[in-house]
């Protein structure tokens, strides 16, 4: 390798670049769907905690359903749907 510190500062360049293209090139459904999928089954509980995990997708499913159940009845009730 060279010790050239424009050989250097080029490839700090090409990787920041690189990492732009590949955090851009990301779907927006998909990276939200995979935020989604992270969120509902409690990735974020603490680990070796299974009360905890569990509480937390229940919790979490129960609210996805009030939060349909709502929607539909918004619905009904503007004659939407």
């Amino acid at each position: 390798m060279s010790t050239d510190p424009r050989e250097a500062a080029r490839a700090d360049d090409a990787k920041e670049a690189l990492d732009r293209v590949k955090r851009d090139s990301e779907s927006f459904l998909g990276s939200s769907m995979g935020r989604a999928a992270d969120h509902f089954s409690g990735k974020d509980a603490p680990e070796g905690d299974n009360i905890e995990l569990w509480g937390r997708r229940i919790g979490r499913g129960l609210s996805l359903i009030a939060f349909i159940g709502l929607s539909w009845w918004l619905g009904h009730q503007l004659k939407i749907w």
